[in-house]
């Protein structure tokens, strides 16, 4: 195996234009980990992020960008029993999946399911571990409750939407175009709303409000999401598309005894995803074999052009994910 390997590199914070291609070793497997020849690396929003200087990895994780990637194990450290060397995996990663190669826990890798690519497999660790940890782990949504996820043509949103509708919610989203509102109803969306042309709050009040929300707009949605939210019902916040500071009636809060909670992936202790991934592999994995779930991919970018797969992102032009073949 090659001793040395291509990989992006943040070179200082700033615009997509700071990635850069260098050539890093290639790490070495700890206690607990494998190491993944690395396929296909996901494009995340915390990817840009970390670029911009303001989502700083954990101190004991890689300095490159990517936190998901799918690929073939091709070592695995002490302890490590399962994968084994040789099986197709994809994985959620502390950091470096812009890169040839990268290591991760063990208990993070999931078995690509039967039949698919690895492009799209490459799609499924950081929507599917943040959308069931927060959806339905910490949000609680369970079947017949009405939900409503907003951005629903995201990586996020499309897993949402399939996840919630699987699971027996009625479901309900956002989105910023007639033809991504268009995508969300084929996804299962009961009620798709372009919240350019429309107000998503007076929408909702004629479907009876929403039992669970979960939200990456933040900013001015945050008092909206409480108008839009039934008694007992709960806010789930992941991330803040339009800033993390709003001005809200906690009156409205206290009156309709609402829970306001929210988590990011990446700080999480390795025991935590692990245990995520345990519940995927149980509860959602199986319904890729009977084609209930599937991947909504909008374009893939070789890894020399990363920087250009962070602009498309940040143009919010794309519907689903974005991949960097390596």
């Amino acid at each position: 195996m090659k001793n040395e390997m291509r990989a992006i590199e943040i070179t200082k914070s700033g615009g997509p234009d700071v990635l850069q291609m260098v050539k890093r070793p290639v790490p070495t497997p700890k206690h607990g980990e494998v190491l993944i020849q690395v396929a296909y690396a996901g494009v995340n929003r915390p990817d840009a992020l970390q670029r911009a200087g303001s989502y700083a990895p954990p101190p004991t994780a890689s300095d490159l960008p990517g936190l998901e990637a799918s690929g073939e194990v091709v070592a695995i450290g002490a302890g490590v029993t399962r994968p084994k060397v040789g099986d197709p995996v994809c994985a959620l990663l502390p950091g470096g999946g812009y890169a040839e190669f990268a290591t991760t826990p063990a208990a993070h890798c999931l078995p690509v399911p039967s039949g698919m690519p690895l492009d799209q497999a490459a799609c499924l660790p950081e929507n599917y571990f943040t959308v069931w940890s927060n959806v339905f782990a910490r949000g609680g949504l369970t079947a017949g409750e009405r939900f409503l996820v907003h951005g629903g043509s995201s990586g996020i949103g499309t897993t949402a939407i399939q996840l919630a509708k699987l699971f027996g919610a009625r479901v309900f989203t956002t989105a910023g175009s007639d033809a991504k509102c268009s995508v969300c109803r084929d996804l299962g969306a009961e009620l798709a709303i372009n919240y350019k042309t429309e107000d998503f709050v007076e929408v909702l009040k004629g479907q009876g409000g929403v039992e669970l929300i979960l939200d990456m707009v933040g900013g001015d949605y945050i008092a909206k999401n409480i108008k839009t939210l039934v008694p007992d019902g709960r806010m789930v916040h992941i991330a803040f598309l339009n800033g993390p500071k709003a001005e809200i009636n906690f009156a409205l809060v206290m009156a309709k005894r609402l829970t306001i909670t929210g988590s990011t992936l990446r700080p999480q202790s390795d025991l935590a995803k692990a245990q995520i991934a345990e519940q995927l592999l149980n509860n959602v994995w199986p319904h890729f074999a009977n084609n209930r779930l599937r991947v909504v991919m909008d374009s893939e970018f070789g890894l020399e052009n990363a920087a250009d797969a962070h602009r498309h992102m940040e143009s919010s032009s794309h519907i689903g994910k974005i991949v960097l073949k390596v």
